[in-house]
């Protein structure tokens, strides 16, 4: 995505501005990381004004999430099988491909770093990624339990840590790879462990 969107004459629904301007965001985000990033480039990649940017994003950190996530959302997706072991090895290893097969791990690390001194983007980062993305996979584990397939002792949220913060820690601190043996191993171990 290089080339500015040419708009008519006309003013378009807010809503449709937002998708396009998150479009713009991910697309340049994941192209070019956040030392390509501004929101100005992405006002005239997507035809916005850029006042209208500023509206509606505090900081360029906050719109390059909303654009990550937006770029993101769909690779993921939190299944529901029926099955919490099936669910997790698909989820994590769908969030592992993304995170060493894309930029997209590039640009996570990326925000994560800026957003310990952009505050907007750490207040961002929790409400609008992590804390939806960990109550999704809460909610799955919690179901899990009420279906026997978890201990009911088992605290979701420490699971949550174990697993995607596993990830993480490798993202942030590349000693070792993600790799699929290691999603593996680490969902075979934490599994072994929360069974009943």
């Amino acid at each position: 995505m290089t080339q500015p969107v040419r708009r008519g004459r006309g003013r378009r629904p807010a809503v449709e501005v937002r998708r396009e301007v998150l479009a713009a965001a991910g697309a340049l985000l994941l192209d070019e990381g956040m030392a390509g990033f501004t929101v100005e480039r992405v006002a005239r990649l997507s035809g916005a004004i850029t006042t209208t940017l500023y509206k509606w994003w505090p900081s360029k950190g906050a719109l390059a999430l909303d654009g990550y996530f937006a770029a993101v959302e769909q690779t993921l997706s939190f299944p529901d099988t029926g099955d919490i072991e099936a669910d997790l090895r698909t989820q994590v290893h769908a969030f592992a491909g993304l995170m060493t097969g894309t930029r997209a791990g590039r640009v996570v690390a990326e925000l994560i770093g800026q957003g310990q001194t952009d505050p907007d983007l750490a207040a961002a980062f929790r409400e609008r990624y992590s804390a939806p993305r960990r109550a999704l996979a809460v909610e799955a584990m919690v179901r899990a339990q009420h279906r026997g397939q978890l201990r009911a002792d088992v605290d979701p949220q420490i699971v949550v840590d174990q697993l995607w913060g596993a990830c993480y820690h490798r993202l942030l601190i590349p000693d070792e790879p993600i790799t699929d043996a290691f999603v593996d191993g680490l969902i075979g171990n934490i599994v072994r462990g929360i069974r009943p």
